[in-house]
């Protein structure tokens, strides 16, 4: 799953503290983002564990902060990939609480990426008694972080791909059309580049399979006039 991340530092912190603390987040999110779009998918699983690793020592050191609750959550999340089914399904309940306790704490934390990552959760994961998959709820998140953040690149282009798996097409194609739209900001040039792509690459293709159903549809409609 496609996820960027939100610098935003916890209030309450003093200067001293709080300039180290953004630069270590910000250097997470430079090592995710090295993983999931540079990394060979055979080193992925390692890497992986290692970075979740260094991220749950640093959350023992800030356990209310937020930001790194939400790293701990995503790291987790692309980790599970990687395990067995059912060790992964433990795992994604473990984000899913992780994501719960973020929201708790400050529900606008990364502009609402918390409710766009727990959203996309309730859709992909397999419902009760396997996991606690659920399209309606799904639904319901992903339309919170879109209030929260209604430009957003994440915002727009998770709910986009969820709208598509739900086959609301003309829905979907708007919300890839204003996630390319969004502006890339300073902090976050690459990965908003590579989720751009990513829209772009949706949208083409949405567009590709609309074109080849018009043509059957005419195809279809010629074959009846000529019986």
């Amino acid at each position: 799953m496609k996820i960027r991340l939100f610098i935003v530092l916890l209030l309450g912190f003093s200067p001293v503290i709080a300039s180290p603390l953004k630069n270590t987040i910000n250097g997470l999110e430079s090592e995710w983002a090295h993983i999931y779009y540079g990394t060979p998918k055979a080193q992925q699983a390692l890497a992986y564990q290692q970075l979740l690793e260094k991220t749950v020592e640093l959350a023992k050191q800030f356990p209310d902060n937020p930001d790194l609750l939400y790293w701990q959550a995503v790291i987790k999340a692309n980790y599970a990939e990687y395990q067995s089914e059912l060790v992964a399904l433990d795992t994604i309940h473990e984000v899913r609480d992780l994501l719960q306790k973020v929201i708790a704490i400050d529900p606008k934390t990364m502009e609402g990426s918390a409710y766009v990552v727990l959203g996309t959760l309730y859709y992909l994961t397999p419902p009760w008694p396997i996991a606690f998959g659920d399209d309606d709820k799904a639904n319901e998140l992903l339309q919170t972080a879109l209030k929260i953040n209604p430009d957003g690149i994440d915002s727009n282009y998770f709910y986009g791909n969820y709208l598509l798996s739900e086959d609301h097409i003309e829905e979907a194609e708007k919300h890839f059309t204003k996630a390319i739209a969004a502006p890339v900001r300073p902090e976050q040039v690459y990965v908003d580049n590579e989720l751009k792509k990513e829209a772009k690459t949706a949208l083409e293709t949405m567009r590709q399979h609309k074109n080849e159903r018009s043509k059957k549809a005419l195809s279809s409609l010629f074959m009846v006039g000529h019986d």
